[in-house]
This record gives structure tokens, C-alpha cells and sequence, in this order.
């Protein structure tokens, strides 16, 4: 049996991105519709996380953020793209396969309680991918308790229980403790916080964040909360419909989006101060159908400035550097476009 690697471990050194991602796509087929018929769920995303970072995903409902996720871990199986993880392909013949990757890759799911073996007590619920992964049942047990104390709960009390004896937060805290029981080196949190209430949220939250320091985690963070996502993130990327629009640092995307669709997601955040009520909704209409996008810029049946060419042909994200780039999707920032507003928004920035 593998024995389980240390956390530690680091091929490529600290300048090397942890996870590349290269035009994934996924696409469901639709039972009844059309033949040909597709969902495009993920449709060409690309992009590159950091080690140590936290990189934040945002999107309405139905954008893609937890097929993608699903994508990274091969949960789901892509139709085509790349993943390189630590400077190895993820492959079965060359590189790192995928069993490989879900050692040091792990995920928190939304639902908290379906997440857990009902069946199963606390600890050995726990315990069992430390095992698994190679340490004897004693070991296991051990590192179990350890990761417990180390999320917040005491193992003498709250080893022992069922998931239907715990809180909503108590559980999530459980499921994280799961997650690093095999000491992964970055961590999928897919709308980990979502379900809790705010002031449970605010302590998983500052948990993941301590967590995050004392371990040496990467973290990828999924989450519709504005506000949460720009508390723990280091950067973000914006998707619609199934594409990156927009990927910046987190401070530069909230205080100088570069997207309309990223402008309208900021603006549709409630006002805590009654003289600044939200008069006119920020964005309008409904997203269009995942199975018949439309032609060029998605966005463009919903963005205020969309000219012919936004129908035309669809805006390439612009490349990205390190962690400082901030690139966009939009005509908008491309000169050579052709839309009448790119000169003077590309000179203004």
C-alpha cells in the first residue's frame, strides 16, 4: 500500500505554480433535447493557482464553479484540457495520475451532513483516510484526534458522536478535519461556508485562514458571497457561463473591475447605509441557455456597451503573468477590438 507523502513535499520550489489549468471543458449531454444537444457546462477555462495562495471563484448559479471543481479533482472526467499539478501532467501513463493527485489535492463539499457516513462515529470518520493511505489503525486514530483539536474539537467529547448529534458548523469543522487528515497540500472548498449561519461562518472562516497558515495549504475557494470570498481570498476569478471573464488580485478586481459582468456582480451587493439603496437593479435579464450560448462575448445579450463586434467574436482573456496580473475578457480592454469604447477605457486605466 502507498504510503501517504508528506505535506512537505515540493518538487518545483515556491516560484512554481502548485495547478495549471489549461482549456477545460466539460459538456453534458441532454437527455431528450436535440441530437447534438450539449450543456456547456465548462467551456475553455484556464488559469493558475499559486502556492500558498487562496484563489477565489465567483459566478451566479449555473456558471460552472463546481463542475470545475469537480474537473480539477477528475471526479468528473473532462472532454478535454490539461491539468499539470506541481509541474507534473495529471495522466495515467506520464505524470502524476490521478489517485496521486487526490493524495495531496483534497475537497469540502457545501452539504455538510451528506458529506458524512451516517453510520460512521466522528473519529472514524476521520481516521479512515489516514488509513486508507497507509498508517495502521492506530496511527490513524491518533492523527484523527490531533487534526480534531486542531479544527476545534475536543476528540474525547465529539469522537464518539454520529453527524446527526452535531451543529451545522460542528459538522463542517468534522469534514475539514477530514480533508487534512491526509495532510494534502492544497484544498478544494466548494461553498464550504454557505450553508452556516453568519456568525458560525465567520469562526470556519477564521478557522480556514489559521489553517491555512499553520499547515502551508493552498486553498481554492468557491463560494456566491462577495464578502467572503474578498476576506479570504489573495485572488479572484470571475466566471459566466461556463468561461473566466475576469482574474486579478482581489483588491484590484473590487476596486477596479475590468468586466461589465464583474461590475454588475459588485454592484448587486446590498448597502449597509440607507442613503446608498440600490435604485435600478445592476444587471438585467437572465442568463442565457448553457446549451445555446450566444455567438461571441457571452455576456454581450446583458452588457450595457455591446456593439456588433461583441456578436462577432468572442474577447480572449488576456495573458497573465504572476500574481499581480489583472486580465479580463472584454472588448472593452482590447484596442484592437474594434469597439468604440476600447481606446478611451484602455487609456483611462
Amino acid at each position: 500500500m502507498d504510503m501517504m507523502p508528506p505535506s512537505s513535499f515540493d518538487r518545483g520550489g515556491p516560484a512554481q505554480p502548485l495547478l495549471i489549468a489549461r482549456d477545460l471543458r466539460k459538456h453534458f449531454k441532454v437527455k431528450g433535447g436535440a441530437p447534438g444537444a450539449v450543456v456547456r457546462a465548462v467551456d475553455g477555462v484556464s488559469f493558475t493557482l499559486f502556492k500558498g495562495e487562496t484563489l477565489g471563484i465567483v459566478g451566479e448559479s449555473g456558471c460552472g464553479k463546481s463542475t470545475l471543481a469537480r474537473l480539477l479533482l477528475h471526479l468528473i472526467q473532462p472532454d478535454e484540457g490539461e491539468l499539470v499539478f506541481d509541474g507534473d501532467t495529471v495522466a495515467e501513463v506520464r505524470g502524476i495520475s490521478v489517485n496521486a493527485l487526490r493524495r495531496q489535492v483534497q475537497m469540502v463539499f457545501q452539504d455538510s451532513y451528506s458529506s458524512l457516513n451516517p453510520r460512521m462515529p466522528v473519529q472514524d470518520s476521520v481516521a479512515f483516510g489516514p488509513y486508507v493511505h497507509g498508517k495502521s489503525r492506530s496511527a490513524a486514530r491518533q492523527a484523527a484526534r490531533d487534526i480534531l483539536v486542531k479544527v476545534g474539537l475536543n476528540p474525547d467529547l465529539f469522537g464518539p458522536r454520529y453527524p446527526h448529534e452535531l451543529s451545522g458548523g460542528q459538522k463542517q469543522r468534522v469534514n475539514i478535519a477530514r480533508a487534512l487528515a491526509i495532510e494534502p497540500r492544497m484544498v478544494i472548498l466548494d461553498e464550504a461556508v454557505s450553508a452556516l449561519d453568519k456568525s458560525v461562518e465567520a469562526q470556519v472562516l477564521n478557522l480556514l485562514r489559521a489553517l491555512k497558515a499553520n499547515f502551508n495549504l493552498t486553498y481554492l475557494f468557491i463560494s456566491h458571497d462577495l464578502n467572503v470570498v474578498r476576506y479570504i481570498s489573495d485572488r479572484v476569478l470571475v466566471m459566466y457561463l461556463g468561461s473566466v471573464v475576469e482574474l486579478g488580485p482581489v483588491d484590484e478586481i473590487f476596486s477596479r473591475p475590468l468586466h461589465p459582468y464583474t461590475t454588475a456582480l459588485l454592484g448587486s451587493r446590498p448597502s449597509m447605509d440607507p442613503a446608498n439603496r440600490i435604485e435600478e437593479p445592476p444587471i438585467t435579464g437572465d442568463p442565457p441557455s448553457p446549451i445555446d450560448p450566444p455567438s461571441g462575448c457571452r455576456f454581450r445579450t446583458r452588457c450595457p456597451h455591446a456593439e456588433p463586434v461583441c456578436a462577432a467574436k468572442p474577447p480572449v482573456l488576456g495573458e497573465w503573468h504572476d500574481r499581480t496580473s489583472h486580465v479580463a475578457a472584454c472588448h472593452l480592454h482590447d484596442p484592437a477590438s474594434g469597439h468604440s469604447m476600447a481606446r478611451a477605457t484602455v487609456g483611462a486605466a
